[in-house]
């Protein structure tokens, strides 16, 4: 028995190990390469599969200096605020959603634009204390080996905005028949509007609640100042 646990343990170092070693490799890899699909991509095509349904997927990558600004700082604004000064995690704002939950039947989360990409990138959509744990690990690897800016492109070329459709790219020239880099101001705030549920929500011929959340970004906007990665 004795034998039997030292070889079980020894396994689980190596294989700990294994898993460190490649998930930095990963990391660093997407540093420079561009993502080209995610789990969730994935997940939700099998799933359409699976009910008989058409499985559309539209997904462009494009490198940060051919995505709109105002898209950046619309996202950020409404996601994240403090993105550009955290390492990550945003201690304040997970508190606030953690008392806010408290007294809600649908829970809200307070995940950074980090912590959204790590999990976009490198895990699975479904909520447990498992993939929070894995989360964390992947948001520290991200901070560490990548800048702000990568963040923020890996992010905006990955994120569901519509129905089969991710990436800002793929969002603009669904939503609105032009490039991500041609995005005004307006367009910008519409496709962040839609976050929340990018399934439900459409960025035009929106509904109220999409146009107030809106107008609310737009004048975060102009509060927020340029987006500037100095």
């Amino acid at each position: 028995m004795k034998r039997f646990f030292k070889k079980f343990f020894k396994w689980i170092f190596r294989a700990a190990i294994a898993f460190i070693v490649l998930s930095v490799f990963s990391v660093i890899v997407f540093r420079w390469v561009p993502v080209p699909f995610t789990p969730l991509m994935l997940i939700r095509n099998a799933e359409q599969w699976s009910k008989g349904e058409k499985a559309p997927f539209e997904h462009d990558w494009v490198s940060i200096d051919k995505i709109s600004p105002y898209l950046g700082k619309a996202v950020i604004v409404s996601e994240d605020q403090k993105f550009m000064e955290h390492f990550g995690f945003d201690i304040e704002a997970m508190e606030k959603a953690f008392e806010k939950n408290k007294t809600r039947k649908r829970i809200k989360g307070g995940s950074t634009i980090s912590q959204q990409t790590a999990k976009n990138v490198f895990l699975w959509p479904r909520r447990s204390y498992l993939r929070k744990g894995f989360e964390v690990y992947f948001t520290f690897l991200i901070e560490v080996f990548w800048s702000k800016e990568r963040i923020l492109e890996v992010y905006l070329n990955s994120i569901e905005m519509g129905k089969g459709i991710y990436g800002a790219e793929a969002a603009a020239q669904h939503w609105f028949r032009k490039p991500a880099a041609k995005l005004s101001s307006y367009e910008a705030a519409s496709l962040a509007a839609i976050l929340p549920n990018p399934r439900k929500y459409r960025a035009n011929s929106s509904s109220g609640y999409i146009e107030r959340r809106k107008n609310w970004i737009l004048r975060q906007m102009n509060y927020y100042g340029p987006l500037t990665f100095d």
